[in-house]
């Protein structure tokens, strides 16, 4: 992969800033106003490429009928991220078969195990029965606050659910959840984008169950 560099628009009164890879021949004029643009210093990675140094956590998610491939793509980068062991998707939700869950994704489908399932509520039912602890994030009247929950030492792996983008997560799912967790909303909306809210959870309970992996900034 080449190097990015940040360009910079050589037309006096645009003056636009924008990244781009160094070999990107695009770049080479401004996109804004057209102009010829000259290159910065190229960037080293902000990160070093961490996958493989630690073995994932056993914490798994359930992905029941997430309709928007951006929004999964999402999901399987956060679940490389923070290390969990496994994806299931259920329902409509689309699989690292589509090809345009790759773009979202950004290679991660191809790092985090996965399976499929038509029956969400059949999936949960079966996860259960191999020991696995349900967790749906999701804001019911029963939710416990996420942040203010005792997640304590569950005996055994734990699953994340998340459900559809507008309908939730599904009533014969959350009968075999043993917990129900909630994002605080302070502001006038009721509910964040659902890998956004993936993102929050998943993080939160991998540190709050696990701690971070030694070594892990």
């Amino acid at each position: 992969m080449s190097p990015f560099a940040f360009w910079q628009c050589g037309q006096p009164g645009c003056d636009l800033r924008f990244p781009a890879a160094l070999d990107d021949p695009r770049a080479a004029r401004c996109p804004r106003c057209g102009a010829p643009t000259r290159p910065g210093a190229a960037l080293s990675p902000a990160v070093a490429d961490s996958h493989g140094r630690f073995p994932p956590a056993p914490l798994e998610a359930l992905l029941d009928n997430i309709r928007s491939i951006h929004n999964v793509g999402s999901i399987f980068r956060t679940a490389d991220g923070v290390g969990l062991r496994r994806l299931h998707l259920a329902g409509i939700t689309p699989t690292p078969a589509h090809p345009r869950l790759a773009k979202a994704a950004l290679g991660a489908e191809l790092r985090v195990s996965w399976s499929y399932g038509a029956n969400g509520a059949a999936m949960a039912a079966a996860l259960r029965e191999q020991g696995l602890q349900l967790w749906a994030v999701e804001a019911t009247a029963a939710a416990e606050p996420l942040f203010g929950a005792d997640l304590g030492s569950p005996q055994g792996p734990v699953a994340l659910v998340v459900g559809n983008e507008k309908a939730g997560v599904d009533p014969a799912i959350l009968a075999h959840c043993s917990r129900v967790l909630s994002l605080p909303m302070l502001g006038v909306k009721r509910s964040l984008n659902v890998a956004v809210a993936f993102g929050i959870a998943a993080y939160h309970v991998r540190c709050a169950l696990f701690g971070p992996p030694p070594g892990a900034s």
